[in-house]
């Protein structure tokens, strides 16, 4: 610093890169104050002239962007007040030598205003005019010494108390003093940074870039440079970064740097907004969209995280269910002091309970505007995993240039819109709920419908906290299942035990039905009913082409609730973007309206007899028979009129659900001779009936497909008689245990007695074969020995003989008809 004041005693101080930080320290440091200030040798008016010349054609260097910065204060102003300091009295015409720098004397421009109003120019007239003084020393007093003339005066003196040749020979020029001020810094700069004073060392390389971009070395001035802007900007110095930081950014443009170039304009951008006037803003983010729209040889992504901050929007955060999309609101704060526009923007979210970055970016494709201040912008958020979500970070595109941001704003008091933190949130902006239910769907009745019959199916829909708005039902009947697409669907209101509460309160009318289509077996959900429970009904037939058959004592039916399921696959499609999908199959129940069972009530030897029909209703519906008619099959005829009508005619007969009803009818045998056409055929039933149900409870009258149909139904059934066995020729019978109790796992013969009851009516036949076969529940009992076989009969009447069969008790227990011994029959078949 001393060489440096040395330099501005001589006049080479207007030559010099200022900067903040030589120029503080400058003014820190004192002029020399000699008791009598060198006066000026004879014959130096050429030099004088030199010097003057210097100090007019000096002009501050103009920065790029037109930046104007207002020059710290030196020291010429006090050099000069300093050289006069003796003169006691100044003549008017010499005062705006001392004040006015217009004349070439290196004051202040500001240099009157900073005099106080106590010492005005009239003070200093009065001083002038007191007449004669003298100085100290008693010499005369001669007008003040201009700055030019201080120069030389300082400089023949110098020259005379300077023994060293060196350090003459770099005061004989400005290039001479700019080089030994190189070395200087140079060396000091390096022993700051051996002796770990880094901070030191970086200053002066900043005094050494100076240099370097006043002579044109940009590559090495740029290097300088950047250790000082990283230095100032670690720091949070800002007003000396705006000083350095525009000299960076023209060597980082006349270099070609363009990424480097790009960077430091936006540093500029990001610095206090009052460092720099608005058009100088204007200029920095101009060269920002001129840069982004060129064709840059190296496209970097570009970091603007103290330029564009974001954050997320007060309250609490976006919740979604699993697998729902979004639409997340983001405050976007621009830096930039006109507006620019984003060709498109991404937004990263990070798990708050994983340490990396997270998912995939959320795009906006959509180009976006921002306006300087606060921004708020939507992104679409496609299905995400459960979990709360923090925001991690920004990325977009101006023109064809990419950017990134880290910077996370949070709001503060009301008079801050913007603050910015680079620490990473912990107040999630997305929470995803974890899978649940979220509609259920059940079938409205659990009591079987009728077979053949066009039924109504009844849904509950209910959504359980989620709207199924804009939802589509689709209906998929399987097989033996067809959906009548001709009649319009109902929806209603349902009002269940449970519902009743949140329903009262809910804006849908009460017993609201609609009617809707069903086109491919969708249904399109009204959006009254997106958020309340709701019942709909659709027309189905359950098709079986198999004839029903009745039941007698000859030959049992095995019934299978199985046998009239059809299965329903039902899938619901809802949310949005109809991204929720809700699959379930149900079972309904279809049967027959009657289950009908024949019994011989009476028989006579004429072979006339009582045959009863059993009617019991397999619905819980109340049914009306109106009509019944039985065509008999061959080998029985019916007596009277013929005209297979029961023996009364009570009709209509009304048959409750679950109940029963008998009807009789007076048959007779008919002569044939061909047996196995009567074993092989059936009789027919037919029944004229009608039916009167709820289809919220079960079976119901069927939807009329044409107006008009009538609701009179047929059902027919057929029915297996055997002619019955009027003279018995055998008997057989079950004899008693040789044992009071029967043990488990242990051998038991059971025995059957055969009598002959009468002889055969053909004497020619000499003896008669019995076949046998047992029968026997494999659960209960094990047969120990042959299950089949046969015995010789006498053809005598009253002749006996025994079957014996030994079996195995397998578990313990009374003779109940469910655990009933083994049983000999004749062999079924030929």
């Amino acid at each position: 610093m001393m060489f440096m004041r040395l330099a501005y005693l001589i006049g080479y101080g207007v030559e010099i890169e200022k900067s903040p930080v030589n120029s503080a320290s400058l003014s820190m440091l004192p002029w020399p104050k000699p008791a009598t200030w060198p006066l000026i040798p004879p014959d130096s008016s050429a030099e004088v002239m030199e010097k003057e010349k210097m100090i007019l054609q000096s002009k501050s260097r103009e920065k790029l962007f037109n930046i104007y910065r207002k020059p710290l204060p030196l020291e010429p102003s006090l050099l000069l007040r300093e050289a006069n300091r003796r003169r006691a009295f100044l003549s008017v015409g010499n005062l705006s030598e001392l004040y006015d720098s217009a004349d070439g004397s290196g004051l202040d421009a500001d240099a009157d205003s900073k005099l106080s109003p106590n010492r005005s120019a009239s003070n200093f007239m009065a001083r002038t005019m007191s007449g004669p003084a003298m100085s100290e020393t008693s010499l005369p007093v001669d007008r003040p010494m201009r700055l030019s003339e201080i120069h030389v005066a300082a400089e023949h003196d110098l020259k005379q108390t300077i023994s060293d040749p060196d350090f003459m020979t770099s005061l004989s020029s400005v290039e001479e003093f700019e080089k030994r001020y190189m070395e200087l810094t140079k060396g000091a700069a390096d022993n700051y940074h051996r002796s770990w004073w880094k901070r030191h060392g970086v200053v002066l390389d900043g005094e050494i870039a100076a240099l370097f971009f006043k002579h044109g070395n940009y590559d090495l001035a740029v290097k300088s440079y950047e250790k000082v802007c990283a230095l100032y900007s670690a720091e949070g110095w800002e007003e000396l970064l705006a000083d350095v930081l525009p000299d960076l950014a023209e060597c980082q443009k006349i270099l070609n740097d363009e990424a480097g170039y790009l960077a430091s304009c936006v540093k500029l951008l990001s610095l206090d907004s009052t460092l720099f006037s608005s058009k100088e803003r204007q200029a920095f983010q101009s060269e920002v969209v001129r840069l982004a729209h060129s064709e840059m040889k190296h496209l970097v992504p570009l970091d603007v995280s103290s330029l564009i901050t974001f954050a997320g929007n007060a309250g609490p955060p976006l919740e979604l269910c699993d697998g729902d999309p979004g639409t997340l609101s983001v405050a976007v704060w621009s830096g930039f002091p006109d507006d620019i526009t984003l060709e498109s923007l991404s937004l990263r979210l990070s798990a708050s309970s994983s340490t990396d970055e997270g998912i995939k970016a959320i795009k906006s494709s959509d180009s976006h505007v921002l306006k300087p201040g606060r921004n708020t912008i939507s992104f679409d958020i496609p299905p995400q995993k459960p979990g709360s979500y923090v925001l991690g970070a920004l990325t977009g595109h101006i023109g064809k240039l990419s950017f990134r941001s880290h910077g996370f704003s949070q709001d503060g008091p009301v008079e801050t819109d913007e603050f910015m933190s680079f620490e990473k949130p912990t107040r999630p902006v997305l929470k995803v709920r974890k899978p649940r239910a979220l509609v259920d769907i059940t079938p409205a009745v659990s009591s079987a419908l009728l077979m053949n019959e066009l039924q109504w199916i009844g849904l509950i829909v209910k959504p359980i906290d989620y709207s199924l708005k804009g939802g589509i039902l689709h209906i998929d009947a399987g097989a033996e299942l067809k959906i009548e697409e001709s009649q319009m669907i109902e929806i209603e209101n349902y009002r269940g035990d449970m519902d009743h509460a949140s329903s009262a309160n809910s804006s849908t009318e009460a017993g609201k039905v609609e009617k809707i289509p069903i086109l491919n077996g969708k249904i399109k959900l009204p959006d009254w009913a997106s958020d309340v429970t709701t019942l709909v009904w659709f027309p189905v037939r359950a098709i079986d082409d198999t004839i029903a058959r009745g039941e007698s004592p000859a030959s049992p039916q095995k019934q299978s609730i199985v046998d009239g399921m059809r299965m329903i696959a039902l899938k619901l499609e809802f949310g949005v973007f109809h991204n929720q999908v809700f699959e379930r199959t149900i079972a309904v129940h279809f049967t027959n309206p009657f289950h009908v069972s024949t019994r011989v009530v009476d028989k006579c030897n004429d072979g006339t007899l009582l045959l009863q029909v059993i009617l019991r209703s397999e619905v819980k519906a109340t049914l009306h028979v109106k009509d019944v008619q039985l065509d008999l099959q061959s080998g029985f005829e019916h007596l009277g009129k013929g005209d297979g009508r029961p023996a009364s005619s009570l009709f209509p007969l009304v048959i409750a659900p679950s109940s029963r009803a008998g009807i009789l009818f007076i048959i007779r045998l008919s002569g044939t001779k061909d047996l196995d056409e009567v074993e092989n055929t059936d009789s027919m039933l037919n029944i004229k009936y009608g039916i009167s149900g709820e289809r919220t409870t079960g079976a119901h009258s069927p939807v009329p497909v044409q107006p008009g149909d009538s609701e009179e139904l047929l059902f027919k059934i057929a029915l297996r008689l055997k002619r019955p066995v009027l003279d018995p020729c055998l008997a057989v019978g079950f004899l008693p245990f040789s044992t009071d109790c029967l043990r488990v796992g242990q051998l038991v013969n059971m025995r059957w007695r055969v009598e002959r009851l009468k002889s055969p009516e053909d004497a020619s036949i000499s003896g008669d074969e019995i076949l046998y076969q047992v029968d026997a529940n494999p659960q209960n009992w094990m047969v120990a020995g042959r299950k089949c076989g046969h015995v010789s009969l006498s053809n005598e009447q009253g002749s006996r003989m025994e079957i014996t069969v030994t079996c195995i008790p397998l578990v313990s227990g009374y003779l109940q008809p469910g655990r009933a011994p083994p049983s000999v029959r004749p062999p079924s078949g030929p």
